[in-house]
């Protein structure tokens, strides 16, 4: 008996996957477009993706739409506890995005290298080629986002200053850099400690889990970025980088957000 509340596809499931993505979510109606993103790959090659639900705010019919063009290299496992983990909605595990999520799921992959999307995200047609290449050279990879209008969806302009890798942009000073979770791929098997980071952020802040697992991974781990930007990062007002970045992007916000 299988411990996933649905399996969309059937790969042979002990087979090892060539890639494996993991999805934390709220059921929200975005999550298809992430999905169908991952459809969309030129990926040469078997996907697992782990869907990770911490609260039924939607309904599992948008993970049934998505899933009825799921195309035959891809198989889509829907895992939900029965509760959330997230002490965001009264579970045990600090961070607000999620819990325990993205670690649990990081250890149920069954692929070596897992990739990080979440819902209301999506990513390029050649994403998990590039950075499945890049992690031939390196134990974790990243690529570059766009910024992406949050009423429109299209995208503004590429993040050139936030999300840029170790040594680089406006974080270097205070933590060394940074790599969005969307841009991030991670060889689990070369990286064995970095899947806990996921459930440590920094003190006071539930929603810095990301910066553990970057700063874990920038001082013990070998890195490749492929300089692509290739993931869509929806931009959200009540983020709190969200006036500087309005400020940075200038006029390119309001033109995307055009009729």
């Amino acid at each position: 008996m299988q411990g996933f509340l649905r399996t969309y596809g059937d790969l042979g499931l002990q087979k090892t996957m060539d890639a494996a993505v993991v999805i934390p979510t709220l059921l929200r109606p975005v999550l298809r477009q992430a999905l169908e993103s991952i459809f969309a790959q030129n990926f040469p090659g078997t996907i697992q993706v782990l869907v990770g639900i911490d609260v039924m705010e939607g309904d599992l019919a948008v993970l049934d739409a998505a899933c009825a063009a799921r195309p035959s290299h891809c198989v889509v496992q829907a895992f939900w506890p029965g509760y959330s983990t997230s002490v965001r909605h009264g579970g045990l595990t600090p961070p607000s995005d999620g819990g325990c999520l993205r670690a649990v799921l990081t250890y149920l992959a069954n692929s070596p290298y897992v990739a990080y999307l979440d819902d209301d995200n999506w990513w390029h047609p050649d994403h998990l080629r590039q950075m499945r290449a890049a992690t031939e050279e390196a134990q974790w990879a990243f690529a570059l986002r766009w910024f992406v209008h949050d009423q429109t969806r299209r995208p503004i302009c590429v993040d050139t200053w936030e999300s840029v890798g170790p040594g680089q942009g406006m974080f270097q000073e205070r933590f060394g850099g940074f790599v969005d979770p969307n841009c991030l791929m991670i060889n689990k098997l070369a990286c064995p400690l970095a899947a806990p980071h996921w459930n440590m952020p920094l003190a006071g802040d539930t929603g810095s889990a990301d910066r553990s697992v970057f700063a874990f991974l920038t001082r013990h781990h070998q890195v490749k970025g492929t300089g692509k930007a290739t993931v869509f990062y929806e931009l959200n007002e009540k983020d709190g980088l969200h006036p500087m970045r309005m400020k940075i992007m200038g006029s390119a916000y309001e033109d995307a957000g055009k009729p």
